[in-house]
């Protein structure tokens, strides 16, 4: 008995596939499989733009990049995994413990706070000027 053989759009691509229709699950699972590669690769980006935000805006002085900075903090501290986008559901899905990277991101903001904290008092300080007087107004000399 003669295969049929069905032509449908692909998901991933845009051209027209011809496939066996008792192959159907092997085609499935690499459509699947692009899926969830593309999420995957998507879920990353956010969670590094993310980062990027954090570590970039943490002592920022203009509106912007501290609403950007809030945002981050605000988003990777939220408990919620029930959104698409959410920080646990990102890690749950790129297989991350959400705890120990909010450790870590928190560890690094402290770090860093600290640090500022130690060099802003130095970089106030005012430099003293090193003045050379050429013509010092008592004259050393040897006395005999």
């Amino acid at each position: 008995m003669p295969r049929k053989f069905i032509s449908e759009q692909s998901l991933v691509t845009d051209k027209w596939i011809t496939f066996d229709p008792l192959d159907d699950e092997i085609i499935a699972k690499l459509f699947k499989k692009d899926i969830r590669e593309g999420e995957e690769k998507l879920m990353f980006a956010v969670l590094a733009d993310a980062i990027e935000d954090f570590q970039k805006h943490v002592f920022s002085k203009d509106q912007r990049g501290q609403k950007l900075f809030q945002e981050a903090e605000e988003w990777f501290l939220e408990k919620d995994d029930d959104q698409l986008f959410s920080f646990e559901y990102i890690c749950a899905t790129l297989q991350l413990h959400p705890g120990y990277v909010r450790r870590g991101l928190l560890s690094w903001k402290q770090s860093k706070l600290k640090t500022h904290a130690v060099e802003r008092p130095r970089q106030a300080r005012t430099k003293l000027a090193k003045t050379r007087i050429k013509y010092p107004s008592i004259r050393l000399s040897k006395t005999a």
